[in-house]
């Protein structure tokens, strides 16, 4: 596991959680973080996006972890990001400056990570993307985000927009398409992700 206590990024120690327990419904309840793209799974892309933009330490919440990125998951299973990011920081050492928060199906999050990390201040910053603020590609203080949860009367099926409608976040313009999710199978026959087991991107029912 790659974990380095002195490891800073921006003068900030920055830890993340990649959230990985969804349904993925619209994929037909098929693996989405097992996914590839050239050989490399959607997780570990992830997982490797997040290390190279100088996290210090990665979990995993979701079902399963890799070998850099422990898994941890949320009660009751499927009870929403919200109650995920919460398990996942309980899993988290702590004394970081900053907390980063995506999902897993972001093949480009990349590119977006170093603007984002690069524009930290106060609660945290969250990306825009053509316009929109991506909820699932934020980060936050640590203190900043755990007052937020405990504010929520329940963390069980909350909205992202519940958790980040008390925390005072900046707006950072990321490279077009770097928070481009994979939800259909359209989605995934366009950045080329298929299931390893085929090599070639699943058909529709």
């Amino acid at each position: 596991m790659r974990f380095d206590p002195r490891l800073r990024v921006f003068g900030m120690i920055v830890d993340a959680l990649i959230l990985a327990g969804g349904r993925s419904s619209r994929l037909h309840h098929s693996d989405k973080q097992k996914l590839q793209i050239g050989g490399t799974t959607l997780l570990q892309g992830s997982v490797d996006a997040v290390f190279a933009s100088g996290a210090r330490r990665v979990i995993v919440v979701g079902d399963e972890g890799t070998d850099d990125a422990p898994a941890v998951r949320e009660e009751p299973a499927f009870a929403g990001p919200v109650a995920a990011i919460a398990a996942g920081l309980r899993a988290l050492p702590g004394d970081a400056d900053a907390v980063l928060v995506i999902a897993c199906d972001m093949p480009g999050v990349a590119s977006a990570l170093p603007t984002l990390l690069g524009a930290f201040t106060g609660d945290g910053v969250i990306a825009v993307d053509r316009g929109r603020r991506q909820q699932l590609t934020i980060a936050v203080s640590p203190d900043a985000l755990k007052a937020a949860i405990a504010r929520l009367p329940t963390i069980i099926d909350a909205s992202m927009r519940a958790l980040l409608g008390s925390l005072d976040l900046v707006e950072v313009v990321v490279p077009e398409g770097s928070t481009d999710d994979i939800d259909t199978w359209d989605d995934a026959a366009r950045f080329g992700a298929a299931p390893a087991a085929t090599g070639v991107p699943h058909d529709h029912p």
